[in-house]
């Protein structure tokens, strides 16, 4: 299958800006994302100082990432079925909700671990209605060559958020406290549903004839959904390429940076450390900026793999810099290239994907991507503890480059034998 165009004949930088709508949606995205860090910075302050639980915080993570795993097709299926607009607002009011719970366990001081668990659930729930759907809604909203615009604009906004909500969410500790703040930050989530409310896209502003929608059928779907991918070889090959990425990576070496700080000599919690944690975002922010910019690496298969490859390569070398300023300059191309490879590989699936099902093929594409790094703590911290972390994340970084090495050596040899790749 070959790909199809979507850049102009000459590209043009922050292409999918120029477009009203979408800037009015970049902005309220970003809003919510900011409020989504920040409320991770507060509840998990709390929560951490209250119980002194290690455990609660691993659960912490697994319930960020198993909504995404088991609901991701779902909440596509209602993208297709029913007006994105409105399950993207679902999602902002439960997200709403939760940091309004928070809040007022807070002020009571009656939180509990079970409260806990409970709102960390439901806030993962929220993002998973908040992400298939605006998504889909990007198909709406900006022109066919402006969709990788698009899609990176939002991977760098979701990048602004994990840079600036950490900060912005200790500032606002600091001033508000922990009960006025996390109340505070339920606002941040209103810009989004205040802007869908009226915004002239969805279902009934298409034009021509709209595609007829299958109903939900449960877990059928994501069977359905999942055979139907595997019959179209770029939506599979990116989807894999994003799964495997996920499943033995993903971010679980963030969690894992205090001990690669403290064995390069920056173990104390300063600007240094600091520095550390955020390379990574960094260089995320700066792909976006950079390559919106310029509008570069137009999107590919092959250029996705390849800078995938480049991905592992720049974490093996950072699992084993033997001084800091190396590991902050490979953190940052790692950073670059991860937000390269991955906004490259979701807008080809995007573009590939059926119209009647494009929701649900997008719910699959994020199942894999971000639903399978509930486990990547296992494949970074669990085999960490064995072999060290250094090793582990070496070894995972391997194993996944051998992996893309052998996708992309297929991909040449059909593209060699004349055949779509």
């Amino acid at each position: 299958m070959s790909s199809p165009s979507v850049t102009p004949a000459t590209p043009r930088s922050f292409e999918a800006l120029r477009h009203p709508g979408y800037r009015a949606f970049f902005l309220s995205l970003a809003s919510a994302m900011m409020a989504d860090s920040i409320e991770h910075v507060i509840s998990y302050w709390v929560i951490f100082n209250k119980f002194k639980s290690p455990a609660l915080g691993g659960f912490a993570i697994i319930a960020h990432w198993l909504p995404y795993l088991t609901l991701s097709v779902h909440a596509g299926a209602l993208g297709d079925r029913f007006d994105p607009r409105r399950i993207i607002q679902l999602g902002m009011l439960l997200f709403m909700s939760v940091s309004i719970a928070w809040g007022v366990l807070f002020v009571t001081d009656t939180l509990q671990m079970w409260h806990a668990c409970v709102l960390l659930l439901l806030h993962g729930m929220a993002g998973v209605l908040w992400g298939p759907p605006s998504q889909l809604l990007l198909h709406d909203i900006v022109e066919p060559h402006q969709l990788q615009s698009a899609v990176r604009l939002n991977a760098t906004s979701r990048q602004l958020g994990l840079l600036l909500g950490p900060a912005l969410g200790g500032l606002i500790l600091l001033v508000l406290g922990p009960s006025n703040g996390i109340l505070f930050n339920a606002l941040l989530y209103l810009p989004t549903i205040l802007w869908l409310w009226r915004a002239p896209y969805g279902p009934r502003f298409r034009r021509g004839q709209p595609a007829p929608v299958r109903p939900i059928r449960g877990a059928s779907d994501v069977l359905s959904t999942v055979r139907e991918v595997l019959q179209h070889r770029v939506i599979a090959a990116m989807t894999l390429l994003a799964g495997a990425a996920s499943l033995l990576i993903g971010n679980a070496y963030g969690a894992q940076m205090p001990g690669f700080a403290a064995d390069l000599g920056h173990g104390a919690a300063d600007f240094t450390y600091s520095m550390l944690l955020g390379a990574d975002a960094a260089g995320a922010l700066t792909a976006g900026i950079i390559l919106e910019g310029r509008g570069l690496l137009p999107p590919d298969p092959r250029t996705a793999l390849r800078l995938a490859i480049l991905w592992c390569c720049m974490l093996i070398g950072f699992a084993f810099a033997p001084v800091y300023q190396l590991a902050l300059v490979l953190l940052f191309v790692a950073g670059f290239v991860e937000l390269s490879f991955n906004s490259m590989a979701q807008t080809l699936v995007q573009l590939h994907a059926p119209a009647p099902i494009r929701g649900r093929v997008i719910g699959v594409y994020a199942m894999s991507a971000l639903g399978l790094r509930t486990f990547s703590g296992v494949t970074i911290g669990l085999i960490g503890s064995w072999l060290g972390i250094h090793w582990s994340l070496a070894l995972s970084a391997a194993v996944l480059l051998v992996v893309l090495s052998l996708l992309l050596a297929f991909a040449d040899g059909r593209r060699a034998a004349g055949t779509p790749a």
